[in-house]
């Protein structure tokens, strides 16, 4: 089973989460590649990118693509993110765990913008 974890920043603010939540409810919905969609945070809400990344795991994944929901390249996505992706990594060596580019790279980011 392939898995999806989109991983945000995490806000004191639970309404910020749970538009998180939402979009990663939604994004099942609306797209069967991923048979395993879940959200995680980097810090402030749950679950945790280990978390999130441990669940999909127990559930049955044998691959799982982590998507930074960010605009741009900064620390988080740089350094943190990956970071806390091999703690997990390390776990489960023979499960296959790749860090996607950040939302802000994407190509139609641009496009999106302009609309």
């Amino acid at each position: 089973m392939k898995a999806l974890l989109l991983v945000a920043h995490g806000s004191r603010r639970e309404a910020s989460n749970d538009e998180v939540r939402d979009l990663t409810r939604h994004l099942q919905k609306v797209d069967n590649s991923f048979q395993h969609v879940a959200c995680a945070f980097l810090e402030l809400a749950e679950p945790s990118i280990p978390g999130g990344l441990r669940a999909a795991i127990a559930a049955g994944a044998g691959e799982v693509v982590v998507l930074p929901y960010f605009l741009s390249a900064g620390r988080h996505g740089v350094t943190d993110i990956p970071a806390e992706v091999a703690v997990v990594q390390a776990e489960h060596p023979d499960v296959p765990i790749r860090v996607a580019p950040y939302l802000g790279a994407a190509d139609g980011v641009v496009q999106i913008l302009l609309e």
